[in-house]
């Protein structure tokens, strides 16, 4: 419980620091784009603390790329 209250705590700080100056140079874009990484990264980190099994990335790069690997290993043997 207090992990993610500190991450949430966290984020709104981080909110309050960031958020103001875009808006008050009506930058719109990236804003949105601060506001959706800030969620997703907020959301990661209370995934991480409650243990749940978050993918990793690496794995899915070594499912596309294996095979193409394998066949090159096989055309040097």
């Amino acid at each position: 419980m207090w992990p993610i209250i500190g991450i949430l705590a966290a984020g709104i700080m981080i909110s309050a620091i960031e958020i103001p100056p875009l808006l008050k140079q009506k930058q719109k874009k990236e804003l949105i784009t601060f506001s959706i990484l800030l969620l997703f990264a907020i959301s990661l980190s209370i995934a991480e603390s409650l243990r749940l099994p978050i993918p990793n990335p690496l794995d899915w790069i070594t499912t596309i790329y294996q095979p193409i690997s394998d066949f090159t290993y096989s055309l040097l043997e």
